[in-house]
């Protein structure tokens, strides 16, 4: 199991001081993360999405956060495919150009958006997308393995031949994963080879249901469906996480960011009103969440509710706010729902399958050879202020004061590396002592 942080960089107050410290704080958090052992920084990509998500430019976020860390992976999640939006050979450039500057330490994940208020900025209407999305997923990689591009296609239509600069250092080309808020999507990542981007608000029972399906469905993949040239079997689940040293609090601030983002989502896909940031209690909270679907679905109308999954928005999950104590339960329950034994998913290493022939110009007269981990799944972490992380039988716990939008909190962090007699406890030089500061 891997453990990542992705950022939407949702803000109450859209004021620009507010906007500017937000996007700041989340590189210092970067910085941290990379110091306390995190896998993985993911950014979004959404446009004119006021509160919702302010991350309209991942790859300048992703530049700098690359430049300010040393090992951490460096995640689109994801680039919205919309041509008008994002040309394939821009793309390609800009994921291979990252590739370069980090080390070799980019994931790459594609998709289309998940409004007209994004879509219609650009001329299109949604449901023209899905095709053309589709277009630019199979083309892009092809572009960052050979180095050039020439396509005659439906919606990309007579790019003459030309070379594609830089090289990633990757190859052929990152690893690639694809958007899935519905089961039909998550479907198509499994056939195409590709990694699985999820949402995670349903607890565990949901995402094993969603891990299930898009397992079967990548291992009875059709070979000649496969996006890219080396399959990457990888579900990464995003799920909400606030943990503080006390339960109570860590509920009510856990449940104000839940609140908010769920409002904000039915704002934009639905026109309900505006999200509100309003600290009340637990209860309250879930009270107005449960308001919120039921005005969603009215709104929506019976017959589209299958299309318009809520993702668990909208109920609370069992340990997802609380203790650190509440946080290794829940990282438990979710680490049994995926695999039989309990056991440690590493980066590498794995199983060697058939190879995948790549472009002549990519690699002349070789196959490539995938050994990316057989079984991976990532925690995608949102809404935290202090996570407690298992690695083995060491602990790291990251410690913060909470706001309105805990992703972006300050964060003051202590390296813990083990659990005693139920105290969290700190190494130092001269020993172990009791360290449950703030």
């Amino acid at each position: 199991m891997k453990f990542s942080m992705i950022y939407e960089a949702q803000l109450a107050d859209p004021a620009p001081e507010k906007e500017r410290q937000l996007l700041l704080d989340m590189v210092e958090q970067a910085e941290a993360l990379d110091r306390y052992g995190f896998d993985n920084i993911w950014a979004v990509e959404h446009t004119s999405l006021t509160q919702y998500a302010h991350m309209s430019v991942p790859e300048t976020f992703l530049a700098f956060v690359a430049a300010r860390t040393k090992r951490i992976g460096i995640g689109h999640g994801v680039v919205c495919l919309m041509p008008a939006m994002n040309h394939p050979i821009k793309v390609a450039e800009r994921i291979a150009m990252l590739d370069v500057l980090s080390g070799g330490r980019v994931h790459f994940g594609m998709g289309k958006g998940g409004s007209l208020q994004e879509s219609g900025a650009f001329g299109y209407e949604m449901d023209e997308l899905p095709p053309m999305i589709t277009e630019s997923m199979y083309l892009v990689p092809k572009i960052l393995a050979s180095g050039e591009v020439e396509h005659k296609g439906t919606y990309l239509k007579d790019i003459p031949h030309r070379p594609v600069h830089p090289s990633p250092v990757q190859k052929p080309h990152p690893p690639l994963y694809m958007a899935c808020t519905r089961m039909d999507s998550l479907k198509n990542a499994g056939d195409r080879g590709i990694g699985a981007l999820v949402m995670g608000f349903g607890g565990p029972e949901d995402v094993a249901a969603k891990n299930a399906l898009y397992r079967q469905h990548f291992a009875n993949r059709d070979p000649a469906k496969q996006v890219g040239f080396i399959p990457n079997e990888h579900l990464a689940a995003l799920c909400p996480t606030l943990v503080l040293h006390d339960r109570e609090l860590a509920r009510r601030v856990g449940l104000r960011g839940q609140r908010f983002f769920a409002e904000a989502i039915a704002h934009w896909y639905q026109g309900l009103p505006k999200p509100t940031a309003l600290d009340l209690s637990p209860e309250e909270h879930l009270a107005a969440l449960a308001a919120t679907r039921k005005e969603k679905f009215a709104r929506i109308g019976e017959d589209k509710i299958a299309l318009n999954p809520d993702h668990g928005y909208f109920d609370e999950v069992k340990d997802a706010y609380g203790t650190p104590q509440d946080c290794i339960a829940y990282v438990r329950r979710r680490r049994g729902r995926y695999f039989l034994a309990a056991r440690t998913i590493g980066a590498a290493g794995g199983e060697e399958r058939e190879g995948v022939e790549a472009p002549a110009s990519a690699r002349p007269g070789t196959t490539i050879r995938r050994s990316l981990g057989s079984r991976r799944l990532s925690w995608l972490i949102i809404h935290s202020a202090v996570v407690a992380v298992m690695r083995e039988d060491a602990t790291t716990a990251i410690s913060s004061s909470p706001s309105s939008s805990a992703a972006a909190s300050f964060w003051r962090l202590r390296r813990y590396s083990s659990i005693r007699s139920g105290q969290l406890r700190k190494r130092s030089s001269s020993g172990e002592r009791s360290a449950l500061q703030s």
